[in-house]
C-alpha cells in the first residue's frame, strides 16, 4: 500500500499543485463516460500539433496559481474487489513542495507532503517516508519547461480532443515507469489547460480515477496544514 501512496503522491502533487497544473473537475458523476478516454472523439489533427499545443498551454497556467484547495473523488478498482472502492476527501497544495489530502469516506486517511518527506496517518499510526526523489523525478517530467523531450521519450503518447476537453494517454515504454504503471490519462480543460481527472491503472492491477473539484484558488494556506512528522 505505501508504495502505491508514494507513486500517487508524486503523481498528484505535480498535477494537482499549483505549480505544475491547477485543478478543476467539470463533474463529480463518476460513472459519466466523459471519464473514459475510449470515448473521446478526435479530430484530424497531427498528436505531436495537438501535444505541443497542450504543453504550452499547461506551460502558461502554472504560472496563474500559488496555491489551491478542494475536494477529490477517487474510484478505485481492481480484480480482487467486488465492488468499486470509492474515497472522498479534500486537499490543498501550495508551490510544488507542500499538499495535503485527508480522505474522510469511507475511512480516515491523512497525506502530507513537506520538503522531501510523505506522512500517512490512519487512526492514531503515522508512517514516515522520505520520497523527495521520487517526487522530483515527476517534477522533472511532467512540469518543467524541458520535460517533453523527457516524456516522449519514455512514454507513448497519445493526445485526443472532444469538444471541451483534451486527454493525454500515456503508456510507458521504458522501464522507468513500466514495473509500476500500464497507463496514466490525464484530462485537461480545452478553454483553461486545467486539470480534470487523472487515470491511473497500475501494474499492481488497481485502477483509480481522481476526479478533481478546485474552490479555492491564490489563498494563504495555514502553516500547520502541512506540518509533518520528520525522522529524528
Amino acid at each position: 500500500m505505501i508504495p502505491r501512496i508514494e507513486l500517487l503522491c508524486a503523481l498528484l502533487l505535480f498535477l494537482i499543485s499549483p505549480g505544475v497544473l491547477a485543478a478543476q473537475a467539470k463533474s463529480d458523476d463518476l460513472q459519466s463516460h466523459d471519464l473514459q478516454f475510449h470515448d473521446l472523439q478526435s479530430h484530424d489533427v497531427p498528436t505531436d500539433d495537438l501535444l505541443t499545443k497542450v504543453w504550452n498551454g499547461v506551460q502558461q497556467a502554472q504560472n496563474k496559481f500559488t496555491s489551491t484547495c478542494g475536494t477529490i473523488v477517487e474510484t478505485r478498482t481492481s480484480s480482487l474487489m467486488s465492488r468499486p472502492l470509492v474515497l472522498r476527501g479534500k486537499f490543498c497544495a501550495e508551490g510544488t513542495t507542500r499538499f495535503e489530502l485527508e480522505y474522510s469516506e469511507p475511512a480516515r486517511m491523512r497525506i502530507r507532503y513537506n520538503q522531501d518527506y510523505l506522512n500517512v496517518t490512519t487512526g492514531d499510526k503515522t508512517e514516515v517516508l522520505e520520497v523527495g526523489g521520487s517526487v522530483r523525478r515527476a517534477q522533472s517530467y511532467f512540469s518543467r519547461e524541458s520535460s517533453l523531450g523527457n516524456l516522449k521519450k519514455n512514454f507513448t503518447i497519445t493526445v485526443q480532443e472532444d469538444s471541451g476537453d483534451f486527454a493525454m494517454k500515456l503508456v510507458p515504454r521504458t522501464d522507468a515507469f513500466r514495473h509500476r504503471l500500464n497507463y496514466l490519462v490525464v484530462k485537461l480543460d480545452k478553454r483553461n489547460f486545467l486539470l480534470r481527472s487523472l487515470e491511473v491503472d497500475g501494474k499492481s492491477g488497481v485502477n483509480s480515477i481522481f476526479v478533481i473539484d478546485v474552490n479555492s484558488l491564490n489563498l494563504k494556506i495555514p502553516a500547520e496544514t502541512f506540518e509533518i512528522y520528520k525522522p529524528n
